[in-house]
């Protein structure tokens, strides 16, 4: 307790505020003075007895509550005190700011310099190696403990996205050792279960301090050869047969390796670094994926492992999936995640349902179909494959997925699917993605079909989540905009739709209800949302508006209905028949002065 109140002291000062008070960092110094010797001597005794004397877990956590409030309140300024913020051979803005410190040190950096200097332990170097080492220590003498594992490598992730600490981190053997030794066989934690999630975060760490600037030349190590345990797990795996692979001797390897991918791959984010993973896995080890998709599909956690990673690499984050123009990389990619989603999702719709409950209908099916919507979501959207190649050259990648994805969507009741948050957002996005991007194939739908998505959006629009009303809303307006835009035009979807239309005539009348409803009087949080796909459809289908308009004005006393037509006319009124930006943005504004003037006194 007594350290947990030091960490509270040390960590109750804030920079941003109010300076700190005189004497506040001797203070600080003397606690953190008699809190570092208590550190350095649990890990004497760790270190000296290889394990066996172990403090007690609560000390542990204890210290690691102290340093990492030590590190948020004293460990943003060490380069500046240390004069490495300027880069040799250019001037940089960080440079130049640390250049102007040290030639007049501020007040905070005057009160830092006191308080290592009362300290008494040597600069911010040592302290710093201090608390690094006692993070390698505790990652290899405590591999059963999960939350000291946890509190660790959180606190070695915090220190390695600060700008000044991950510089310094760079320089200490520590993390160096680290670096070049990330195996089970150095750092028992990841070969136990209960840390698989923990392996993901130390690849992330560790990655990122590897890709910083400099990092490879301060660490001595290349990505290829950091990554290159992992590759040799890839290739041993990719040798075996289908049987051997399924074996209970390869669930553990399986499972750990695509934690410790997905973590690689956050920690990739440009496209240098992201197309150097891309080329390793490329084109020798990506099968496997597909491979394990197919073997392991009733397995949640190897299979729910495998989709997380593949979820992660497609995700074009910052754009950092962005290959040559001559490179036809983006559609290997995309044909890779095809593989994999198509053959998960056909053993899955081929396996009866699990029986046991709600709980192991979820953990067993719906979250792996969330999850392997979310990878195809991301490779729908990332803007990285001509998807017109595929249909083109006959390349069934495409329709496969979106056929495999579609019979995924169609077998979970929609009650289920509003029932769990994570699995109805990737469900909503995967419809509002084929509705904007792949029309031709959701129109070519049987009309029984169609209309089963298109009630699933009727009820989304509907929900209390402003995601997914908003998803929801955004495939009403391009189901809207291209019956407007292509209404009359002989083309195969335009048949396909006017079929939809004459199966269910009063489809475009029930969405603008809604919408109106909703507007009027849903919640205030949904109005936004339900904004955008008004004008779409009142072009679209200029009766169904003309319906509700009179619908609503029957049930409104006559004065009512003067002060409603009033308010209808104003919305109307310089409003052209067209979809463009100018437009809309015209259009929205007069729907929030329609919805503020309305709601003052409509009657329910």
């Amino acid at each position: 307790w007594l350290t947990y109140m030091v960490g509270t002291i040390v960590g109750g000062h804030s920079w941003s505020s109010a300076h700190m008070g005189d004497g506040d960092e001797t203070i600080d110094a003397s606690l953190s003075r008699r809190t570092l010797q208590l550190s350095q001597g649990v890990e004497y005794r760790l270190t000296s007895s290889n394990g066996v004397g172990r403090a007690d877990p609560k000390l542990e956590m204890a210290l690691l509550y102290y340093f990492q409030n030590f590190r948020r309140v004293y460990m943003f300024m060490w380069d500046q005190v240390s004069g490495s913020g300027t880069v040799s051979g250019s001037v940089s803005m960080v440079g130049m700011m640390a250049a102007k410190l040290d030639s007049a040190p501020s007040t905070k950096q005057k009160v830092y310099q006191r308080m290592f200097e009362h300290l008494g332990m040597g600069d911010h170097t040592a302290v710093a190696n201090l608390i690094v080492t006692k993070v390698g220590n505790n990652l290899k003498f405590w591999p059963e403990e999960e939350d000291i594992v946890s509190k660790t490598l959180e606190l070695l992730l915090d220190m390695a996205g600060g700008y000044s600490s991950s510089k310094l981190l760079l320089t200490l053997d520590t993390v160096k050792y680290l670096a070049r030794h990330h195996t089970e066989d150095q750092f028992p934690f990841l070969a136990v279960p209960g840390n698989v999630r923990q392996r993901t975060t130390f690849h992330a760490t560790l990655t990122r301090l590897l890709l910083s600037p400099g990092g490879e030349d301060k660490l001595g190590l290349s990505f290829e050869q950091f990554i290159e345990p992992l590759v040799t797990v890839l290739t041993q795996l990719g040798g075996l047969s289908p049987s051997d692979l399924r074996s209970e001797q390869a669930r553990r390897p399986l499972i750990g390796l695509f934690r410790d991918l997905r973590g690689v791959a956050s920690s990739l984010h440009n496209r240098r670094t992201y197309s150097m993973l891309f080329d390793i896995l490329h084109p020798q080890h990506l099968p496997l994926f597909a491979k394990v998709a197919d073997t392991w599909h009733d397995q949640p956690d190897v299979i729910i492992s495998l989709l997380r990673f593949m979820q992660e690499f497609c995700h074009n984050k910052g754009n950092r999936v962005n290959f040559d123009q001559s490179s036809a990389n983006g559609i290997l990619l995309f044909r890779a995640t095809s593989d994999v989603v198509c053959a998960y999702g056909r053993r899955l719709l081929a396996t009866p349902p699990p029986t046991g409950g709600e709980m192991e209908m979820y953990k067993k099916r719906y979250k792996g179909i969330g999850i392997a919507l979310n990878v195809l979501n991301s490779a729908l959207g990332g803007n990285y494959v001509c998807f017109g190649v595929f249909s083109l050259y006959n390349d069934p990648a495409l329709d496969n997925a979106l056929d495999v994805s579609l019979q995924m969507v169609l077998s979970i009741p929609l009650d289920d699917v509003m029932a769990y948050p994570k699995l109805s957002k990737a469900y909503y996005a995967f419809i509002e993605i084929i509705f904007r991007s792949h029309k031709k194939t959701v129109m070519a739908l049987e009309t029984s079909v169609f209309m089963q998505l298109l009630n699933a959006i009727h009820e989304g629009l509907q929900a209390s989540d402003a995601t997914l009303s908003s998803l929801c809303a955004n495939t009403i307006d391009h189901i809207a905009t291209f019956y407007f835009a292509n209404n009359g035009k002989d083309r195969p979807e335009v048949h396909s739709m006017n079929k939809h239309l004459a199966a269910q005539p009063n489809l475009f009348s029930s969405l603008t209800a809604t919408l109106f409803n909703l507007l009027l009087f849903g919640a205030p949080q949904n109005h936004w949302a339900v904004m955008r796909p008004m004008l779409s459809l009142m072009l679209a289908s200029e009766n169904s508006f003309t319906s509700y308009k009179e619908h609503l004005l029957s049930t409104q006393t006559p004065e009512n209905q003067a002060l409603l037509n009033e308010a209808f006319a104003k919305l109307l009124s310089d409003v052209n028949r067209s979809l463009d930006s100018a437009n809309r943005d015209r259009f929205t504004q007069k729907l929030t002065a329609f919805r503020v003037t309305a709601r003052g006194f409509l009657t329910l």
